[in-house]
């Protein structure tokens, strides 16, 4: 028995390393819009780069006041660029893709919005409001969009933002006539 007890508190540390390990791979994030809140575990061990950019525009409050410019019901809800007004935002430099990880475009994941350069993602993001596969890796470009969380609470707030009447607005489609702000993106460390 005394054996053993030598080799509890080195158990212990192992058991602690290993949970703070778990810990380490995912982080919540609490977006806070005008409709409701929206949980996300963010997954750092799947898509280091895009969790990390978007925790840096969370922390800078970047997304604070900004607007879910383009909402098509069973596809997706965007967000992350625009003001009220319909102002783009400055971003910061694009990061590299990361759409092959495995993580897959099912109804409540998050991923990373972009041109048709695929490697052109900066702040917006989008939540898809249904499976949508065909936005997987490798895509119909080659690449995909690369998924880096998903909604943990609060998909009924996606599924009142995906029903909203939307129209054209500063040349915009696809835009709720009402806005829909996220009031505040708040990083749950």
């Amino acid at each position: 028995m005394k054996r053993y007890a030598r080799l509890l508190p080195v158990l212990l540390l192992l058991i602690g390393l290993s949970v703070g390990n778990a810990w380490a791979e995912t982080v919540q994030v609490e977006m806070k819009t005008s409709l409701g809140t929206i949980t996300l575990v963010l997954d750092r061990e799947k898509a280091p780069k895009s969790v990390a950019n978007f925790l840096q525009y969370a922390r800078d409050g970047y997304y604070d006041g900004t607007i879910f410019h383009r909402v098509i019901k069973d596809f997706m809800i965007q967000g992350g660029g625009f003001t009220p007004d319909m102002k783009k935002k400055e971003t910061r430099a694009p990061i590299k893709n990361e759409a092959k990880n495995g993580l897959k475009n099912k109804r409540g994941s998050i991923a990373m919005a972009r041109t048709s350069d695929p490697h052109s993602a900066t702040a917006q993001f989008f939540i898809n409001h249904k499976d949508n596969d065909f936005l997987d890796y490798p895509g119909q470009d080659g690449w995909g969009y690369a998924v880096f969380g998903k909604v943990t609470a609060g998909m009924e707030v996606v599924d009142t933002i995906a029903n909203q009447t939307t129209g054209i607005k500063g040349g915009m489609r696809d835009v709720p006539r009402q806005s829909i702000v996220i009031e505040k993106v708040t990083v749950k460390e």
